[in-house]
């Protein structure tokens, strides 16, 4: 498909959630209509969130949009943090601007004090379970494709991402053209916390009916429809 003129079609990076790593975004790359560029990244390269996006924007392009997923948001709010003028847009999928509350970091940490004891297996069907639409619960090819992620990325990763710091990106307001994307019946994140997200970046949240928490592989064909009208709307 030839693009028109006026566009930019800047790479777009693509950062994926908790335990999750590059595969996660194979289907969604897929049914993307154009021939844009897509940079995959890993949330290896780190201890803070910090250190992670320094780690990624080391090796990226001059001028990128930033998409963030679930965690990978976090992560993509603190490249824009660090590198502004670098940052053409960021688009933000089923994240979110909260901390981990107090009994969500201790049970973080409880697990992986715990996983650091024993053979890593990836995370527990009851925890891929709650990231998925209700009707997508007894999906097992899903939930392995979700679990042989964890377990390549292994033990140390689940130790790493478990005590990130979520508190140290700052909450100043985004300047860059910023697209909210949410889910309907997401359980990990309320839709309260989409329009704190958008209240911050000035934009709206737009949900994607029937999916949970994890968009990129419960509706891929849905995200890339709306990533691609928006990259366009906005020329890049």
């Amino acid at each position: 498909m030839s693009l028109p003129d006026n566009l930019e079609n800047l790479p777009v990076v693509l950062i994926p959630g908790f335990m999750l790593d590059e595969t996660l975004w194979d289907d969604f790359i897929a049914a993307f209509p154009d021939s844009r560029r897509f940079i995959p990244v890993s949330l290896n390269g780190g201890t803070t969130i910090q250190d992670i996006a320094a780690n990624i924007a080391q090796k990226l392009p001059e001028r990128f949009v930033l998409a963030g997923f679930s965690l990978g948001g976090y992560v993509a709010r603190a490249i824009y943090e660090a590198f502004p003028e670098r940052t053409a847009a960021m688009i933000l999928i089923a994240t979110s601007l909260r901390e981990d509350s107090p009994e969500q970091k201790k049970t973080r940490i409880a697990t992986a004090v715990t996983h650091s004891s024993r053979a890593f297996s990836g995370l527990s069907t009851m925890a891929i379970r709650k990231s998925l639409h209700a009707d997508l619960a007894d999906n097992t090819p899903l939930i392995d494709k979700i679990r042989d992620m964890g377990k390549r990325l292994g033990a140390h990763a689940f130790s790493v991402q478990s005590g990130l710091n979520r508190e140290r990106i700052t909450l100043k307001p985004v300047s860059c053209p910023t697209y909210v994307i949410a889910a309907e019946h997401d359980r990990l994140r309320s839709k309260e916390e989409a329009e704190e997200l958008a209240k911050l970046t000035g934009t709206c949240a737009v949900y994607i009916d029937g999916c949970g928490h994890l968009i990129p592989l419960e509706k891929p064909y849905e995200l890339a429809q709306l990533m691609y009208v928006w990259l366009n709307k906005k020329d890049l």
